[in-house]
Formats: structure tokens, C-alpha cells, sequence
């Protein structure tokens, strides 16, 4: 298949485009038209778009897929007024701009599959939240509800579309896992606030499952049932940890105790907002969709993933 990938530069993207072009599958990184000259080292070819203005480069002609990794890194700086908008131009208008680009294609893709976050349930304490619960009113919520109507329009060109709400994803080199461990390595880790919030992870090597699955197949038969593969899907493991206990496993993993607990207080006087909606929210979250598709998590537990994570080379 020959596929598009926007945001290939990030964590994803980029373990995304290798492991396709490692399953013989021809990926072109759309890329901004400055960028391009430079990108001709990276895995798949450069093709230069401008999400400004929805022109794609010829090389993108005769896509079979779309992937939709674009936007701004969400706890990169305090979120003032200026950072929300880049959190909203990098993600909302990126999204309208790719799928008015499909919409002008004599051949358009079969499949888009375009990023979204469990932020979209908000602050839910311990109720279990699956793709049929209702979205959250705060911030982030907003950002993914506004994320993923923009995508949903390409249905209407007749393309299969896949909303992948990521929970924090797990891996050695990059995201959310180095930064939870800095603590820990200075011995100074620990929960953070009441410890009480459910934090819902997964692995970079289950999402790129996920993702493929999400990209190869239409549907799937289950138990003699087709289920269509297309909608929200919850990129999450099956197994969501309070953070009292995640922390407890992450110490495990470091060899270090976690004896230095992080305030409520003092999170919100250094990140502001973020604090509550990174930090401190809780989202109970089970991959539902996945369950009913039957697909097999390689890493379904946290002490699994983490031992897999670091002791891989």
C-alpha cells in the first residue's frame, strides 16, 4: 500500500513509517514545503504540503491510506492563550486542511486513520469509559471533539475513518515514560496528588499493531460476527492503574522508592491548568472496540511493558 503520514516526525510518526516500510508497505511523510529539502535521510519519501492552504504534492497522488499524526505536543509549555491556539491551529485546522486535500482527489484513499486522545472524556474519577461514553467539558476535551469532527468529514468523501484516541503511550526514547522517570533516577519519585486517578497507558509497539490493524483491514469476523474497523478506537492497554500503584510499579522497574509526593498544590503552581488536565485528571478507560475486534495486546500489564521497554536495546 502506498500510504501518507502526517506528524511523522514525532514519537509515533516516525516508529510508525519505519515499521511500515519494514512490512513492504511505500510511505510518503507529507512535510511542509520548507522542510522537505531536508527530510530525504528519514525512512519513505518527502512530500511537501501546505496545511496552510490544503496543496499536496504530486507524490501523494494514488494514496491508499492516510495517517494523522499531526499536532503540537500538548505538555510542551504552560498553556497560555497563545499555546491553546497552536494546540487547536496544529490539530483542527491541519485535519480540515488534509481532508479538504483528499476531497479534491480523482482516487482517494480507502482509509484515513487520524489521531485523537482519551482526553476526550475529561475528569471522570473511577467510572470505566469506553468509545460509547460521553465527552468531557474541559480543554482538552474540547480540542479532541473539534479534532475529530474535522476528520469525520471524510467520511462523507466516501473514506473509511478511524479515530485513534491514545492514552499515554510508553516507550524508552520518547513521550510521557522518560520524563515520569527523571524523578525516580534523583530518588526524589513518587505519586502525584491523592494518587487516586486512573491513569490509562499503552505501548509504542501496541500502538503500531494497532495502528496497522487499524490501516490493513475494513473489518474483522469475530466469533462468526463482522465488526467493522472504523470509528473511535481507545489505543489503551486493558489493564488502567490508579497512579498510587502505577507509580509503585515504576519505582519497582527503577530500583528506587517513590517517597516524595507530589502535591496537588504545588503541581497547579508550576503547570498551571495542565497540571489538572495531565497530571491529576483520572480516565478509567478499556479498549472496548478492540476487545470486540479481538485484537491481542502484546503488553497488557505495566511491570511487562516496562521490563520489555528497558531491557530492549
Amino acid at each position: 500500500m502506498k500510504i501518507l503520514v502526517t506528524g511523522s516526525a514525532g514519537l509515533v510518526g516516525t516508529a510508525l513509517s519505519r515499521a511500515l516500510a519494514a512490512a513492504g508497505h511505500t510511505v510518503c511523510r507529507l512535510v511542509r514545503p520548507q522542510s522537505a529539502a531536508g527530510e530525504g535521510a528519514k525512512q519513505g519519501f518527502a512530500v511537501a504540503w501546505n496545511p496552510a492552504t490544503g496543496e499536496l504534492g504530486g507524490a501523494g497522488v494514488g494514496a491508499d491510506a492516510v495517517v494523522n499524526l499531526a499536532g503540537a505536543s500538548i505538555a510542551d509549555g504552560r498553556w497560555t492563550a497563545e499555546r491553546k491556539a497552536l494546540l487547536r491551529s496544529s490539530r483542527i485546522d491541519t485535519t480540515r486542511a488534509l481532508v479538504n486535500a483528499l476531497a479534491k482527489m480523482n482516487a482517494r484513499p480507502s482509509v484515513l486513520v487520524s489521531a485523537s486522545a482519551i482526553g476526550i472524556y475529561g475528569n471522570r474519577g473511577d467510572e470505566t469509559l469506553t468509545e460509547e461514553s460521553k465527552p468531557g467539558t474541559d480543554f482538552l476535551a474540547g480540542l479532541a471533539r473539534e479534532w475529530e469532527a474535522e476528520a469525520l468529514k471524510a467520511e462523507a468523501l466516501g473514506i473509511r475513518v478511524v479515530l485513534a484516541r491514545f492514552g499515554i503511550i510508553l516507550a524508552r526514547d520518547g513521550g510521557a515514560l522518560p520524563k515520569m522517570m527523571l524523578p525516580f533516577k534523583f530518588g526524589a519519585g513518587g505519586r502525584l496528588g491523592s494518587g487516586k486517578q486512573w491513569m490509562s497507558w499503552v505501548t509504542l509497539e501496541d500502538v503500531l499493531g494497532i495502528l496497522r490493524f487499524a490501516i490493513e483491514n475494513a473489518s474483522v469476523r469475530v466469533a462468526g460476527n463482522v465488526a467493522p474497523v472504523r470509528g473511535a478506537i481507545n489505543i489503551v492497554s486493558p489493564q488502567p492503574l490508579q497512579n498510587a500503584e502505577f507509580t509503585k510499579v515504576l519505582a519497582k522497574a527503577a530500583r528506587r522508592p517513590a517517597l516524595f509526593p507530589a502535591p496537588a498544590f504545588a503541581l497547579r503552581l508550576a503547570l498551571g491548568e495542565m497540571a489538572d488536565a495531565l497530571l491529576l485528571s483520572s480516565q478509567r478507560v478499556r479498549p472496548e472496540r478492540l476487545a470486540q475486534m479481538g485484537y491481542a495486546f502484546r503488553y497488557a500489564t505495566l511491570s511487562l511493558a516496562l521490563n520489555a521497554i528497558w531491557t530492549r536495546k
